[in-house]
Order: structure tokens, then sequence, then C-alpha cells
């Protein structure tokens, strides 16, 4: 499975920056103002090679009361999820008391501590780091999060020791699962198991009318007109607030870990409630995580035509933001519309995976160019000159040009769009990337 890393440390020291530096994201609040993180954040992290789940969490000083002691317990949970902890400090201000708190906790955890001193850009190192020795922590691993100063070798260091696990991992899916893996995710209740036993036409799920019945991501291969499939029911992540028992914090790792495993995800959404947040949050992972997505509309058969009306004006208004993403109104319980998913998982999942020639993507390119031009910048026209596949899962778009850094968004969204009407890309992100040409005459004068 993906490694989990939890940052923690008292407020202020630098680990929402470092967790929008890992998860190359903003999702995290950054402000030069303690206790802005109240609860803690999951992201898709990526440095160099390396992928892993991280988590942010609010800061710990030891004289917490109210809200901020809530925060404090969280993060103190965060640490048992993670497989690995960085435990920040600030290396501008020196050693805390509450920095030793934490490191008396961290000891008791049986966990890999990896003691990170950020902040250290502009200073010297070596008195940034003399403080800290005394909490015996081993190592100390100086960086700058704010400007990325030392992170890739942070993390080469601490993925180490996970190196064989994470290959292990990647064989025993490739071997283990046959054929398409689908994960299926949501909130608590919302009908995944009842999805998951319709789509096998038989009872392998247990099933039962309390939420949480699941704890743990389950992998089923199995045989549908002679194609294989893989299904991945997870337990339901419900909204944090909500999450109480230290069982059912650790489901919501595993459920990250099976959107990783997963080639197409099928979000399930109650439709005797209005979307929440949560089930917003859940797409958004998906998408970070790169896999293609199918939304599924849960118990539609028990609506009256206005409920049904107002769903579906709900689903358009707020997913808005996915509009590649096929809907399916369905009702896993009596099968309707079951089925159909299936011609939208293939359709998704040959969307992932396609390959297409330079010269097919250099002309769908051109042709883009020719119908609207990209903008003038200091005087000269930005130019696109050819295009080619990246990777795939999701389809990467490789543009080489001159002045692509000044591409402005708006046309970044119409490439976008061109090339996923012409190539017929639907249910998965499609990433671009723009690479400039260097002048070979820039540095004569």
């Amino acid at each position: 499975m993906i490694p989990v890393i939890a940052l923690v440390g008292r407020p202020n020291v630098g680990k929402s920056t470092l967790f929008n530096r890992l998860t190359r994201s903003r999702d995290a609040l950054v402000a030069d103002y303690p206790g802005l993180t109240r609860d803690r954040k999951y992201g898709d992290g990526k440095a160099g090679e390396h992928e892993f789940i991280v988590i942010d969490t609010g800061g710990i000083s030891g004289d917490e009361q109210g809200i901020d002691e809530k925060m404090a317990r969280q993060s103190l949970l965060a640490i048992e999820e993670a497989d690995a902890v960085l435990f920040l400090v600030d290396g501008r201000h020196g050693l805390n008391p509450a920095d030793e708190m934490i490191a008396n906790h961290l000891r008791r955890s049986n966990k890999p501590i990896y003691l990170v001193v950020n902040k250290t850009d502009g200073i010297n190192e070596d008195i940034a780091l003399a403080d800290f020795y005394s909490l015996g922590l081993g190592e100390l691993l100086p960086i700058a999060a704010a400007h990325g100063k030392g992170v890739h070798i942070l993390i080469d260091k601490v993925m180490l020791p996970f190196a064989e696990q994470v290959e292990e991992a990647k064989n025993q899916i490739q071997l283990g699962s046959r054929g398409i893996r689908i994960g299926v995710v949501g909130r608590p209740n919302v009908g995944k198991s009842t999805l998951v036993n319709r789509m096998l036409g038989e009872d392998r799920v247990v099933v039962y009318d309390m939420p949480g019945t699941t704890r743990d991501s389950v992998y089923i291969p199995y045989i549908r007109n002679e194609k294989e499939y893989t299904l991945i029911d997870t337990a339901g992540v419900r909204r944090r607030k909500h999450v109480k028992e230290a069982v059912e914090k650790f489901s919501i790792v595993k459920t990250l870990q099976a959107i990783q495993d997963a080639n197409v995800v099928i979000v399930v959404i109650d439709s005797h409630e209005d979307l929440v947040e949560q089930d917003l949050h859940m797409i958004g992972y998906v998408l970070d995580a790169g896999r293609g997505v199918v939304i599924a509309v849960n118990k539609w058969d028990g609506l009256a035509k206005d409920e049904r009306e107002h769903i579906k004006s709900e689903v358009e208004r707020r997913l808005g933001f996915v509009p590649y993403a096929k809907v399916h109104y369905i009702s896993a319980l009596h099968g309707t519309d079951v089925g159909n998913l299936y011609d939208t998982i293939e359709s998704t999942y040959e969307s992932c995976y396609s390959k297409w020639s330079t010269n097919r993507l250099t002309r769908i390119l051109e042709d883009a160019v020719s119908e609207h031009q990209p903008p003038m910048v200091n005087g000269r026209r930005i130019k696109l000159r050819y295009a080619h596949q990246g990777g795939s899962n999701p389809p990467r778009i490789v543009v080489h040009g001159n002045q692509t850094n000044s591409l402005p968004g708006s046309y970044k969204k119409y490439l976008e769009n061109k090339f996923r009407t012409i190539l017929n890309i639907t249910g998965t992100p499609i990433s671009f990337e723009f690479k400039s040409s260097e002048n070979p005459f820039a540095p004569k004068k």
C-alpha cells in the first residue's frame, strides 16, 4: 500500500506550507498566524518518483483549551494513522517547551520520526540546528518549505525504508487484481456495498442498514461477459466532525489508498440528500489522484418527480468542475441502470490508457492554433510548435513552443477542450505540460 506521512509540530512552524509543497496544491490555508489549520487534511503527495498520502495537522502547543484541544487531539490521532512522522520545528525561533513535549509523545509512538528543521533559508544552518540536538531524535534535516529547499532530499530519506514495500504492493496489485480495477467510494450508507453486490450478482459484501459496516477495503476479482474486473469496496468517508472511532479514522486512509489502486472510481452519492462538501472533496481527491471518475446517484427509484428534478439541477450546478464525468441515476437495490455503468467504465478506462501518435497530437494542436491564435506577450506571439504524449492515467500531453510560461489559463482550457473533443476523452482529467525551447542566441549580444 502507498505510505502515509503525517506532518506534526507546534503552531506556525510551516506544516501547511510543506503540505502544499508536497501535494503541489494550495489546499491548506497558509498565513503567518498560528492555529490556522483546525483539522487533519489529507492530500495526494508526490516528490520526484515517490508517491504517498500526506496528512496536514493542527499545531500542538501543550496548553490547548476548547477547539484547540480538539485540534491537538486530531494531530495525535494522525500519528497513529501514519507510517512515518515528520516532526517540524522552527529554525528561526529555536527550541520551544512545546517541541520537547511533542518529542516525548513521539518517542512513545514507535513510529519512524524525522526531525525537520524548517525556515533555515537565509540563516546559518549550524546555528539553526544547534538547539534541536538536545531532543535526541537522531539526524536533523534542514529545509525551507516555502522555497522547496531540501524537500526532495527529505522525502528521499523518508521513502527509502518503504521502497521494497511500495514495489511489492505494485506487483501484488498487478498480479492479484485482474482486468479493470473499479473503486467504489462515497459517504457511509449511500449504498456502496449494495452496488458492489448488484454488480457482482451475488451477496459477496456485508450489507446492513447501518453506516460504517465496511471497515476496510475489499478487493473482489470477477468475470463478466468474458471480461475480467476487480471491484474495490471501500469504507465510507463521512464528514470529519462525525468521525469518532479510531477504527473509522484508519478506514479513511484505506479509502484513499484504494483510490490510488483503482483505474476507474465510482463515486456513489445518495439522492435522498443534497450534495454535501464531503461528496465534492471525494470527487476532488479522485481527480487529484488522476483516476477516471464515474458518478452514480443512488436510491433513485424512491423519489418523486419534483425531487428528481431538484437533485438533477443540484448535480448539474455543483459538479460543473467535472463536466466530462458521466452521471448515472441508479438504484443499486433494484438494479436500475446499474448495467449501463459498465459501458461508461469501459469508455473511461479506454480514455485513461489511450495512446496517440505525436503526428496526430501535433495536427490537433496546429488546427487549434490556426482556429484561435495564442495571445501576444511583450510584442511577440506565443508559438506552440508540436505536441506528444507524456503518460497515461491520466493522459498527459506535452506541448512544446516558446514563451509557454506566459500562456494564459483561458487558452490552456481552450486547448484541453479541443483535445478532449477530438480525441473523445471522457471520464478522466487531462494533464497538460508546456515546455519552452531555449533561444540559442540569448547569451549573445
